[in-house]
């Protein structure tokens, strides 16, 4: 089944974040609004009452002043000029009781219901009143004033005063769109600057997943984006590193794969020709072949280890057993080295795979005899719960060696020429990955016999025993 295509991504950093500015600042406004809208109602009816209560106390004193004077009647033109004026702003204008006629007409119905409501339809008053009624969704604003006759009512909707319902709507709608224009501007230049170095990131990791090692990213802006910034960076080199390492790795092996190869080429070559015989030609062959052989092995055990499905049984094992069964073998190849096998084993339970265990045991003792001179004495030790130990009498490492003792090909490359080196320097690291894999340590450092000493640390207990599969699982 062919991998799924990915999709980016519809929307970007950028246009997210503007999105979410917008949204804050509208929410912003229209909370801004609400809030605002019961105030301005509240304000709306105070100013329009006081205005009212100003103009109705004009209107009184001015009928009084007729009432006072019978001459003056022919002031009632001027009332009813002040009357249409007030009409026009909206206050409409409403007797009560007797009140002498001819400066207003009749009331609307809707007033008449307003004043029904407040208490004051028809009846007199004898002193000034004031009184706020809803009807209709809309708030009404009653100011009576006694006079000449009964007295008169001035009715005014808080719509239609100074603080109407107009304003109000240009006002929030102003804040509205204000408060949007900021919030995409705001979102754009900040999705703008953050998106940046994340777009700067991403080409960089796209540069590295063609080949590209070179690439860096600035280390700038946000802390998160720094971190990413970072991570890539550091990427990079680890790369880099790895893939220098691999080239070193398959230059050295090339190297020891040619050596035999040329040498069971070139016997071979001579057995045809018959320029040799004997069964030395062969011995070299077949020593050469066995060479291959190894190399190839440890490669591919090493390939395996890096696998899901690698495979280990791990059950209950005595170290000291499996000491003991590899002693006799190793006993006679030190003999025909010249190397004196010194066994030290005590019990020493284990859950490990016994297998991978004597494997274990084999490489490092491999390792050991390679580079410990006649006459010196090479230790197999089980002598503690979990713990493997093989010392030799060589020549050990420098201080600074202990480090990368288990990096593939490192010390191969190192001390090549120099002393006896394995097929390719890659025993270690399989011993290494070995350990790992079953749950276990393993450490270097010099040993008392003046070479050096190996300790593996393997787990006792079912719990912390390795498994099958891969530490990246």
């Amino acid at each position: 089944m062919s991998a799924r295509p990915h999709r980016r991504p519809r929307t970007g950093l950028a246009w997210r974040i503007t999105a979410s500015c917008l949204l804050v600042a509208l929410v912003a406004v229209l909370v801004a609004a609400l809030v605002s809208v019961r105030l301005i109602a509240q304000t709306a009816r105070e100013v329009t009452g006081e205005v009212l209560a100003q103009q109705a106390d004009v209107i009184a004193a001015q009928l009084a002043a007729v009432d006072d004077d019978p001459a003056a009647l022919r002031r009632l033109a001027g009332i009813r000029q002040v009357v249409a004026v007030l009409q026009g702003q909206g206050i409409a204008v409403a007797t009560l009781g007797a009140a002498r006629p001819g400066y207003v007409g009749e009331p609307e119905p809707g007033v008449r219901e307003v004043l029904r409501r407040a208490g004051l339809d028809g009846s007199a008053v004898t002193a000034p009143r004031s009184a706020a009624v809803t009807l209709g969704g809309q708030t009404w604003v009653v100011e009576a004033r006694p006079s000449p006759g009964g007295g008169f009512a001035l009715v005014r909707s808080t719509e239609a005063g100074p603080l109407g319902s107009g304003l109000l709507r240009r006002n929030l709608g102003f804040a509205l769109l204000s408060g949007a224009g900021v919030a995409i501007v705001v979102g754009l230049v900040v999705g703008g600057l953050l998106a940046r170095p994340l777009r700067r990131t991403a080409r960089a990791a796209h540069d590295l997943r063609t080949g590209r090692r070179d690439v860096r990213v600035p280390v700038r802006g946000p802390s998160e984006v720094a971190e990413v910034a970072t991570a890539v960076n550091e990427l990079a080199d680890a790369l880099a590193r790895s893939e220098a390492r691999q080239r070193e790795f398959l230059l050295s092996v090339s190297h020891e794969l040619r050596t035999p190869l040329t040498s069971v080429r070139g016997f071979a070559e001579s057995l045809v020709d018959g320029l040799v015989e004997g069964p030395d030609a062969g011995r070299t062959i077949l020593r050469e072949a066995q060479r291959l052989d190894r190399l190839v092995g440890d490669l591919m055990e090493l390939a395996r280890l890096e696998a899901d499905d690698f495979r280990l049984d791990a059950v209950p094992v005595d170290l000291a057993a499996v000491v003991a069964e590899a002693a006799p073998v190793w006993a006679e190849r030190c003999r025909a080295a010249g190397v004196e096998l010194r066994v030290r084993t005590s019990a020493a339970p284990a859950h490990a795979d016994p297998r991978r265990v004597r494997q274990v045991l084999d490489g490092l003792a491999e390792n050991a005899l390679r580079v410990t001179p006649a006459g010196r004495p090479l230790v197999l030790a089980a002598h503690a719960p979990g713990t493997l130990q093989v010392r030799d009498g060589g020549p050990g490492l420098a201080p600074e060696d202990y480090a990368v003792v288990f990096e593939r090909g490192v010390l191969h490359e190192r001390y090549r020429g120099h002393r006896p080196v394995g097929a390719g320097g890659v025993g270690l690291a399989l011993v290494h990955g070995l350990v790992t894999r079953m749950g276990g340590a393993i450490t270097a450092g010099p040993a008392e016999e003046g070479g050096a000493a190996f300790t593996v640390t393997l787990p006792t207990d079912v719990r912390t025993s390795g498994t099958a599969r891969s530490p990246r699982g």
